[in-house]
């Protein structure tokens, strides 16, 4: 299958176009890095550079395509609530213009979109784990975005223009052939950081007792590809992928433990936040048999600990 992957040279992009390029596809991909920046190698046919919202770049983009891995879009909570205009512009308003590009390209088929969504829709409900049926509440600009990108696509896969799948996604790490998050306003890519001597020390709320789930980006881009290739009666479905229930306190010490480097923590304040915040991965064990074979939090932190070192991130 020919398929488009948006976002194809970020951090989680890289891991899906492997993985689809390993399952046998032809791999298009979009990007909005300029031609002259430099970029990984990847194993794709044509690469297109340009905006998702850009309806003349999509239909370049799209031209014989059979399904979509959509992951190009704003992800920095904090960054959200400075930008929220911009967040749904291009997180929500992207996706319409993808979804609105792709029928066009495709009036005789029912092409296949699989959506990078997120676990910050769910805001931070009591229940947990959290499950797909949990009622979305997202507490920031970001979540809010994205759960109008959900919607988007669960209208257009009941009408049948298409068929999809989101994947709400928990916090990913790890790395696949030497990329991993640059984003460091996140708990693992900060520490490592931290380790390598880039900042003098990790802040962290209270004690550190919080506890988040993550999820290797390897096993997530696997999620990926078995969403493209199952076959189900619904128009839409909904998964929930993470992995492993870690808390602050915990990613510290592994950071320490596997680099061998001191992680200094100055703690701040406790600030009211969500205690425990993971998900049930029942449904897409169930449905696709996808569960994590990369995501102990050692195997995480080893594989991004490796790209940072290396420099190729």
């Amino acid at each position: 299958m020919r398929v488009l992957v948006t976002g194809a040279y970020g951090f989680v992009g890289n891991a899906v176009v492997r993985r689809l390029a390993e399952a046998g596809h032809e791999v298009v991909a979009l990007t909005h890095r300029p031609a002259d920046v430099p970029r990984p190698e990847l194993p794709v046919s044509r690469v297109v550079y340009g905006d998702i919202r850009d309806k003349t770049d999509l239909v370049e983009a799209l031209d014989g395509v059979a399904g979509v891995c959509h992951l190009a879009a704003l992800t920095r909570v904090r960054e959200s609530f400075d930008r929220p205009e911009e967040y749904q512009d291009v997180n929500a308003g992207g996706t319409v213009a993808l979804l609105d590009a792709l029928t066009a390209a495709s009036p005789n088929l029912t092409p296949r979109i699989i959506l990078g969504s997120t676990a910050a829709v769910y805001g931070a409900p009591e229940q947990q784990p959290i499950g797909e049926d949990t009622v979305p509440a997202p507490s920031n600009p970001y979540g809010v975005s994205k759960l109008a990108a959900d919607d988007a696509l669960r209208a257009r896969a009941e009408a049948g223009e298409v068929e999809a799948v989101s994947l709400r996604c928990f916090n990913i790490s790890g790395a696949v052939s030497g990329v991993g998050d640059a984003d460091e306003s996140r708990i693992i890519p900060k520490a490592v950081a931290v380790a390598a001597g880039r900042y003098p020390h990790l802040e962290m709320n209270g004690e550190g007792d919080a506890i988040r789930d993550f999820v290797h980006v390897d096993d997530l881009a696997r999620a990926y590809v078995l969403a493209l290739a199952s076959s189900t009666a619904a128009p839409y479905r909904l998964y929930n992928v993470g992995a492993t229930a870690a808390s602050m306190r915990e990613i510290v010490d592994t950071v320490e433990r596997v680099t061998g480097k001191a992680v200094p923590v100055v703690h701040r304040p406790p600030q009211p936040e969500p205690p425990r915040l993971v998900a049930d991965i029942s449904r897409i064990t169930n449905d696709l048999g996808w569960k994590p074979e990369r995501s102990s939090l050692e195997a995480m932190i080893s594989d991004a600990w490796s790209a940072a070192s290396s420099g190729d991130r």
